[in-house]
């Protein structure tokens, strides 16, 4: 086997990169990928430099990839981890530069070893782990982070010494619901009201809300689409690291992958929603991704960013909807705590030694908080 580093997407063939096994995800496509890199949503204005990992067999075919980058910061990572960079710099050592494989500003569970079918799965996953931290060392990094591997890839890593830390996103699964009423017939009858409540809040404002895939929007539609989504970061102090150029592209490259929710005011033109969320789907699951607003209307976030998505997930039979990073309010509305994992191997012995015995604590807090959280569902 051979393996390479590349720093783009172009040059890997579209075709051989998402054969992978784990590449059917919409963030781990060549497409969505390649994009981020064309537009500059990575790079090094961003501190996302791309050294992606591919693996060759003897016949110099594709057989194992992982999207993986240099990073000066810790931003859009969604695993926080500036407690370890402090700890680095009053050690007077410096945290960055490091390794991260992940998909940039996407805190979605999933593969991280992409691996060809009809190859020895455990053999080259153990490889690329492998590989990983051999180039983590030969560029004297501080660490290795792999961010929301799914279980199988966690249990490798951790099988090979990595750290293995836990977090917790709140998910909705489908329970073979008919429709919307069926769902909402399984909560107590406070939690019932509670949604349809502030289902009826919307409906009174006049908003109507429209479901469209990103290829059907016209460009003035992804213009405020894109407003909604920069207005988020700007109220909220960061920063939007995704052009209208890269949905624009995405929504062509990927279609029926990219989900729109539009909410429109009575009077306004079509091309001028005053709110809107993006979603993307693969076969199985949706992800909440982004929300904006034009002016505030009472529970519109609720009606968007949730509701609007549940519906589509059981007219569409999705099995799952992660709506994204954080949100204990999500619990009363179906969404129900849910582990998700990062593993990190560290350089330094005293530093690594420090982080583990951190992470015994944490992960038993974390768990409690889990099981703690639970006990809100809003089922019966």
């Amino acid at each position: 086997m051979r393996s390479v580093i590349v720093d783009s997407m172009e040059q890997v063939p579209a075709d051989a990169w998402n054969a992978l096994t784990g590449a059917q995800i919409p963030f781990l496509r060549h497409e969505f990928l390649s994009a981020l890199e064309r537009h500059r949503c990575v790079g090094d204005a961003s501190g996302w430099i791309p050294q992606h990992l591919l693996l060759y067999d003897a016949d110099n075919r594709l057989i194992a990839a992982v999207p993986q980058y240099l990073k000066y910061n810790s931003y859009g990572e969604l695993v926080f981890d500036w407690a370890w960079a402090d700890a680095y710099r009053r050690s007077g050592l410096h945290y960055y530069p490091k390794l991260v494989v992940a998909i940039p500003y996407t805190p979605a569970t999933g593969p991280r070893l992409l691996i060809a079918p009809g190859v020895d799965h455990d053999l080259v996953a153990d490889k690329l782990v492998a590989l990983l931290i051999e180039h983590t060392q030969r560029q004297q990094l501080s660490s290795l982070h792999c961010l929301f591997p799914d279980q199988r890839d966690r249990e490798r890593m951790a099988a090979q010494g990595l750290l293995v830390r836990t977090g917790c996103q709140f998910h909705w699964h489908n329970d073979n619901y008919r429709d919307f009423d069926d769902f909402l017939d399984r909560f107590s009858s406070s939690k019932r009201k509670k949604v349809r409540r502030e289902r009826r809040s919307v409906a009174r404002s006049g908003i109507t809300l429209r479901r469209l895939h990103g290829e059907q929007l016209s460009d003035a539609q992804w213009q405020a689409v894109h407003r909604h989504y920069v207005s988020t970061f700007e109220r909220l102090g960061g920063y939007a690291t995704l052009s209208l150029a890269f949905f624009q592209e995405v929504s062509r490259t990927l279609p029926g992958q990219l989900l729109v929710i539009l909410a429109e005011h009575p009077g306004a033109s079509e091309d001028s929603p005053v709110a809107s969320a993006i979603c993307f789907r693969d076969q199985h699951t949706l992800y909440g991704r982004h929300w904006g607003c034009d002016a505030r209307f009472e529970h519109l976030h609720f009606e968007a960013c949730y509701y609007q998505g549940l519906e589509y997930c059981i007219e569409q039979g999705l099995q799952r909807f992660d709506p994204g990073a954080q949100g204990e309010h999500k619990i009363s509305r179906g969404f129900l705590p849910t582990p998700t994992w990062s593993c990190h191997w560290i350089a330094h012995p005293e530093l690594r030694t420090a982080i583990e015995e951190f992470l015994v604590h944490e992960t038993r807090g974390m768990e409690h908080y889990i099981a703690s959280l639970g006990e809100h569902s809003p089922f019966k």
